[in-house]
């Protein structure tokens, strides 16, 4: 690949992560291809898994925060009657158990109770963090590994098929949630034990029936020119699509360009809101409070339209 020069630009990247690469890697990659100065991602993926990760650029890093905790769906493959270190296929077989012929009702009785506001225990196996150590670090240096259990919301839990031991599931849920313990909590369920053998991010909120590029797409971009990668890219509004819009004024826009608050008045939308100045440029992501007072969460530096 050519040395390519770096420049501040601003957007996002509905990447399809591939196989086999961490989000950073992926992050990393498509960064020099497109030649953003600053990227990052929206919520980590695991090398084994594929599909959706929005990439930001430029400002429109200042959302990923924000967007990593959408609502999220996921493809997933779960091996029945085996349980792994990881939860998934990259750990050691740790116990092998016959798995009976389950009828569909055994099956949903199973999965009935990993849907809705529920209480998971993350994989040892995770980048969660504890005195600033990943526990994958410390479980990989053999330490007896203590994973806090936390509150996650599953808002669809459903079978797709299955053929032998093998299940398919459709997944949507919020954030934190792990796929690979809801795997291993299923196959808990059904009493033969299960572990995660394939995951495919399909959409995060708000990019419900996502375009997505691949790694070989971009550097294809790359190598004819800045016309097709900038085709690649959606602009920062893309990631507030799905949150109301309020336009400003000429000295609203003023007041707000100072990081003052700005009075609505009666009648004005409440909550998180993107905000437009009166020259048609995102100024900032807002939020709405009490008596209509718009204030900012994060403010933009984008060139004027």
């Amino acid at each position: 690949m050519n040395r390519r020069t770096f420049h501040d630009i601003h957007g996002l990247l509905l990447l399809d992560k591939p196989l086999g690469l961490s989000s950073n890697q992926a992050l990393q990659t498509a960064r020099r291809l497109v030649g953003a100065a600053k990227g990052g991602h929206t919520g980590s993926l695991d090398p084994l898994a594929t599909g959706l990760l929005p990439l930001c650029f430029g400002e429109a890093t200042k959302i990923a925060g924000w967007l990593l905790g959408s609502r999220k769906a996921y493809e997933a493959e779960v091996k029945l009657g085996q349980t792994t270190t990881t939860a998934d296929l990259e750990g050691e077989v740790v116990e092998t158990r016959p798995v009976p012929d389950f009828d569909d009702a055994a099956i949903e009785a199973a999965l009935a109770p990993l849907r809705g506001h529920i209480v998971q225990v993350p994989p040892a196996y995770s980048a969660i963090k504890q005195d600033g150590v990943p526990l994958y670090v410390r479980a990989r240096r053999g330490e007896v590994v203590d994973v806090p259990s936390r509150e996650v919301d599953v808002y669809r839990l459903d079978v797709i098929e299955r053929a032998g031991d093998v299940v398919r599931l459709h997944v949507e849920c919020g954030s934190g949630t792990y796929v690979r313990s809801l795997a291993v909590d299923f196959g808990a369920n059904l009493g033969c034990g299960a572990h995660l053998t394939g995951l495919r991010r399909l959409w995060v909120e708000p990019f419900m029936a996502p375009a997505m590029v691949t790694i070989d797409q971009l550097r294809e971009a790359a190598e004819t020119g800045p016309d097709p990668l900038e085709a690649c890219l959606l602009p920062v509004e893309a990631g507030l699509s799905h949150i109301p819009r309020v336009d400003l004024g000429p000295e609203q826009t003023r007041v707000l360009g100072f990081g003052q608050p700005v009075p609505l008045g009666d009648g004005a939308v409440s909550g998180r809101c993107g905000v437009w100045g009166a020259d048609g440029r995102l100024m900032a992501l807002g939020d709405v409070g009490e008596g209509g007072v718009l204030r900012v969460l994060r403010g933009f530096n984008l060139p004027a339209p």
